[in-house]
């Protein structure tokens, strides 16, 4: 019994140390503890960032090597990359295809595939796995019932060892068997350089990700709605036996940084300290990852402002825009008009002007007649290979089919201009 308790009081300090170094008081926030020999850069404000207005962080200069002409030279991260998400675009990278341990920063793909195959709002009864889980905790008790939902919650705003299994339990029965199904749908959705296992991201040497992976992954959650309310909640109350339990989100940067709306800190000794982020100005939502990294979130905010700096959203398609004349055969006229139904507004990057392109799928001609309104193709863009946005073309008039006297007397001018051309 004295065992059990010594150990207990050891897990409980390292929780709240880990805790104290990952989720700074936020109201006295003023970047990250420097490291020795640590040289001070100019200080970022809500002014010359990215920052809510209030807060501040001191930039520290980087200690370890990075190549010659990378443009985030003072960045700490090993590994790092910032995507915009609708496009997939990489707007900058270091070491982004690098395979790294990703931490808790795992979580985010447990969240979704849990958001893919399971009911959120079912009851789950916590087993002895889940009670047993090392590191950190939301305090599940053996034979808890809780809701997928709310165990989803405890999993990402406290990062939840224990209910990272309960939820791999719930829906496959092992988590051998959930890693398995997080690997293959996270290769389906384009992480190609990942395999899960395990749900939580404890150290594992077959348990690997690279930033790139991880943002992919990020982007596809944002099209998930229960994935989007989740990481962007900054403190939620659920039910427990005893209390509710009061979870506070460990991601500082939703209160740090403009527009912030997730997604998953990630701490081991092996790891290091890791972040996935996710933020959205102007329609663009973009997603940055820092793997490895000695100043977690002065590396996340640099990476954002990068990102934001360097992109825009821009209309390419008007609605109601002429894209193109169509022959018409055997109409009264000889070609409609086809016009965008919708509008298609893109990400443009200042980097890279071609990073998509613009498709239109449209039949060489039409047969009359052709009705006002009638769908003929459409227009879309194109990036890597993959649409990313499409709309209708419709016909802008109505053409009836010539009629036979038409014909005739169609073939008599063509004839009589033919003898005098």
């Amino acid at each position: 019994m004295i065992g059990k308790f010594f150990s207990a009081t050891v897990l409980l300090m390292s929780i709240v140390a880990f805790n104290v170094e990952a989720t700074p008081e936020i109201e006295n926030f003023s970047g990250e503890v420097p490291v020795e020999n640590a040289e001070s850069l100019s200080v970022l404000t809500s002014e010359n960032s990215g920052l809510n207005p209030g807060f501040t962080i001191n930039p520290m200069k980087n200690s370890r090597p990075v190549l010659p002409g990378d443009p985030l030279p003072n960045m700490t991260a090993i590994s790092a990359v910032v995507i915009e998400a609708e496009t997939g675009h990489v707007i900058y990278a270091r070491e982004a295809e690098k395979k790294m341990y990703p931490a808790s920063t795992t979580k985010l793909m447990t969240l979704i595939t849990a958001a893919e195959y399971g009911e959120l709002d079912e009851i789950v009864t916590i087993g002895s796995n889940a009670y047993g889980a090392e590191g950190s905790t939301m305090w599940l008790e053996n034979g808890e019932k809780i809701s997928l939902r709310d165990l989803l919650y405890g999993m990402m705003l406290v990062s939840g060892n224990d209910a990272a299994i309960a939820v791999a339990e719930h829906i496959d029965g092992t988590t051998e068997k959930f890693a398995a199904r997080m690997t293959g749908r996270a290769r389906e959705l384009g992480a190609k350089n990942t395999r899960f296992t395990n749900p939580n991201g404890l150290p594992d040497e077959n348990h690997y990700t690279t930033a790139h992976d991880l943002a992919i992954l990020a982007a596809h959650g944002y099209t998930l709605k229960s994935f989007a309310e989740i990481v962007g909640t900054k403190e939620k109350i659920v039910p427990g036996i005893n209390a509710p339990r009061q979870l506070q989100n460990e991601n500082q940067m939703l209160w740090l940084y403009r527009g912030c709306c997730g997604v998953k800190t990630g701490y081991t000794d092996a790891a290091g300290r890791c972040l996935v982020s996710a933020a959205k100005r102007d329609g663009i939502l973009l997603i940055a990852v820092v793997l490895d990294s000695l100043y977690l979130w002065n590396d996340s905010v640099a990476l954002l402002d990068y990102g934001f700096e360097r992109v825009k959203s821009e209309t390419v398609i008007k609605r109601g825009e002429k894209i193109k004349n169509i022959p018409v055969i055997s109409g009264r006229r000889e070609n409609v008009s086809v016009r965008a139904t919708d509008e298609i507004v893109m990400p443009i990057f200042s980097d890279d002007s071609e990073a998509y392109k613009i498709e239109t799928d449209i039949p060489k001609f039409l047969t009359a007649p052709v009705k006002k309104g009638e769908v003929v193709g459409k227009i879309g863009v194109i990036c890597d290979g993959r649409e990313i946005a499409s709309t209708d073309l419709i016909a802008t008039d109505d053409i009836e089919r010539k009629s036979f006297f038409r014909w005739i007397f169609d073939g008599f001018i063509n004839f009589v201009t033919g003898l005098f051309a």
